[in-house]
């Protein structure tokens, strides 16, 4: 097949590649403010994040032209069509990621993100009210990023001043979180297991209590009981899946390893946040462990998605 052509195949949860580099650099943005590491990485990281994001962008509007057919087709999968908001949560992100240098653009990117990712978040829950399709193998924890992907909102927008505006987001994302997280789980324990190519979303569990109590710390400006719950749940579902690695290290290469990455810069970061504000350096250990974990298994990624390239398993039918 000729490559403009496998592009048809082309998934859409290719952009969680970008939420994954995108929270690593935020992760080390963070860790040079609190801890002095060279602010080159941060840079780097970011010019890198939104090469791959324009990369992507281009390749994916080549494919909505050329095979519109396929897109729809694509957009219509009740597991795909989960991985779609992964695009408005990549501009949620970079519009954290570029706070520190434009607050404009910041605020564009925001603005862009935050109302891309309701709309989107509005046809996807449409899709699960008024359905003839959804059976419970259907669902798995990419089903959070829809719904739950709301909770990032905040995290530049308090900063932004549209504190309001965020916690309508918020709370959206946390209500959600609990409702999905009982359907998931009570997927995972009483039907049958998730198929080999989807357990690495296993770590999206991580994100929406680790993203969530970064954004209650940005509306509250406290660590109270509930701030608490959310880190100490999120650490408590690190260690679970973590605990698991030889299991995840056994699996074949799918573009779905791209799900161990944003939760782990999002635990990253909430590790550090929580360390600066309690005062306790272990919270901190933790972050800058994860974070540096983190970096080698992105190196790992990026090889790994090359060489799946090179070999054509990247944009085949599925």
């Amino acid at each position: 097949m000729q490559p403009a052509n496998r592009l048809q195949n082309m998934p859409i949860s290719f952009f969680a590649m970008v939420m994954g580099l995108v929270g690593l650099t935020i992760a080390w943005e963070k860790a040079s403010d609190l801890y002095h590491f060279s602010i080159a990485i941060y840079s780097t990281l970011l010019i890198q994040s939104v090469l791959v994001f324009v990369i992507l962008a281009g390749l994916y509007l080549y494919k909505g032209i050329n095979f519109r057919q396929a897109l729809l087709t694509e957009w219509a999968n009740p597991v795909k069509m989960n991985f779609i908001p992964a695009i408005s949560i990549s501009l949620l992100l970079f519009s954290v990621a570029f706070m520190s240098i434009s607050m404009d653009l910041s605020r564009a990117l925001w603005a862009t993100g935050s109302i891309l990712h309701l709309v989107i978040s509005l046809i996807v829950m449409n899709s699960w009210l008024h359905h003839e399709k959804y059976e419970i193998h259907h669902i798995n924890p990419a089903w959070f990023i829809p719904a739950v992907g709301n909770v990032i909102v905040p995290l530049a927008g308090v900063p932004l001043g549209y504190p309001e505006l965020s916690w309508f987001f918020f709370s959206i994302g946390m209500t959600f979180w609990l409702i999905l997280m009982v359907i998931v789980f009570n997927r995972i324990i009483f039907h049958i297991p998730l198929p080999i190519k989807l357990l690495p979303t296993l770590f999206i569990l991580i994100a929406p209590p680790a993203v969530g109590f970064l954004a209650y710390i940005k509306l509250t400006g406290e660590l109270d009981a509930f701030a608490q719950v959310l880190y100490n749940f999120a650490l408590f579902l690190t260690i679970l899946l973590l605990s698991q690695l030889p299991r995840f290290a056994r699996l074949p290469f799918f573009m779905s390893w791209w799900a161990y990455s944003f939760p782990l810069a999002a635990m990253s970061i909430a590790s550090m946040v929580m360390g600066q504000i309690s005062g306790k350096a272990f919270y901190g250990y933790i972050g800058q462990a994860l974070l540096f974990a983190l970096s080698a298994l992105v190196v790992l990624l990026f090889i790994k998605t090359l060489k799946a390239a090179q070999h054509g398993k990247i944009c085949v039918e599925d």
